[in-house]
């Protein structure tokens, strides 16, 4: 769904995290970052999504990356979901889709019949000048880490 391509600016933002905080893309300058949007928390895909993340996150930050979720999920479903699964990565709480629709990834899907407004699962590769490098609009939830490792 997203129109954003390799070579694009990434579309700048400041958003609020599971602790209150705010985090903008202009933080992570002179890094790679993985922004990586999510449908909801604690769901499979999801969970598998962002647990494969967390079993690959020191590798992942040896090649150099940040890791930032974002999805629809207020802060404190956030906060149970960290604590569950225990992840290291923070999360935005995009309540008003700003980031997700920034990003094209806010939009019409279809399950079982039924046509709503929701996250397209995508994940976008950003180096540290704020270009994008790369966008995974098939993520494998279940081993995402190797997908992003495979080309680092």
């Amino acid at each position: 769904m997203t129109t954003l391509q390799p070579g694009d600016a990434a579309p700048d933002f400041t958003a609020t995290i599971q602790d209150g905080s705010e985090i903008s893309l202009s933080d992570f300058r002179g890094k790679k970052l993985v922004l990586f949007f999510y449908p909801k928390d604690d769901t499979p895909g999801c969970t598998a999504a962002a647990c494969s993340l967390r079993d690959s996150y020191a590798e992942l930050r040896e090649q150099g990356y940040e890791l930032v979720g974002v999805s629809p999920d207020p802060i404190k479903k956030h906060l149970k979901f960290i604590d569950k699964h225990d992840l290291p990565m923070p999360l935005i709480a995009d309540e008003d889709h700003r980031v997700m629709d920034a990003y094209g990834v806010w939009g019409p899907k279809k399950f079982m019949g039924r046509e709503y407004d929701g996250v397209h699962r995508t994940t976008f590769v950003i180096d540290g000048e704020g270009k994008i490098e790369r966008v995974i609009t098939k993520v494998k939830t279940k081993t995402h880490a190797a997908q992003l490792l495979e080309t680092a």
